[in-house]
């Protein structure tokens, strides 16, 4: 495991912002088990969780204006650093960021204890939640959370919980679903009214 302080990388038109290396969950398919970085990034692991101000001097070496998107997604789950996450945002939102997402496995209420939803009002544009499989028995077999059965319910709820306060929520899973899964997550995303993003699984994601 090679470690560095790599806070921003590119992918594609998009800067994504890596802020800790923290996760009540350990996907099967997670990429961190995989490799150091993504997309020939520079290693992911944190040698530490970069300070406020780190995070500020990370963003100031990049030009906000040339990206689609800013993403917060790196090698751990954003929502463990709730208030550097906010804060973050803030500033990328004085800075014309035209656009921010998170992607978050939805489980920030368990980390915190609380209804954390309204917290994003504002400060994101986008929230893609991984729901990964279609039922609980799936979920918790390609998920692993730290939470147990309560990770499931609380991930809907999340995500529905969300749609009051972003103006765009979607749920995702990755193609490599076996099809009984898969008919089971579009039926969940349906019957939750949240749109269903199907990604494509990408090796080249590992590959330097």
């Amino acid at each position: 495991m090679k470690k560095a302080m790599t806070i921003t990388y590119e992918v594609g038109g998009n800067l994504y912002l890596n802020i800790t290396n923290r996760c009540p969950c350990a996907c099967t398919f997670c990429i961190r088990t995989l490799c150091d970085g993504a997309y020939g990034s520079d290693p992911l692991w944190l040698e530490h969780e970069p300070s406020q101000e780190e995070i500020f001097a990370a963003l100031e070496q990049r030009d906000l204006s040339q990206y689609r998107e800013v993403v917060f997604c790196g090698f751990g789950e954003p929502t463990e650093r709730l208030d550097v996450l906010l804060e973050t945002a803030r500033y990328l939102k004085q800075h014309g960021v035209r656009c921010i997402r998170l992607n978050t496995n939805g489980l920030s209420d368990l980390i915190y204890g609380r209804n954390t939803a309204p917290d994003f009002q504002g400060a994101l544009d986008i929230i893609s939640v991984s729901l990964n499989a279609g039922t609980e028995e799936g979920y918790l077999k390609v998920t692993r959370p730290k939470f147990g059965k309560a990770a499931f319910p609380a991930m809907q709820a999340f995500a529905v919980a969300c749609k009051q306060y972003v103006p765009q929520v979607m749920l995702s899973v990755v193609d490599v679903l076996e099809p009984a899964e898969m008919a089971a997550a579009k039926q969940l995303a349906e019957k939750l009214n949240i749109h269903l993003r199907i990604r494509t699984f990408d090796d080249s994601a590992t590959r330097r």
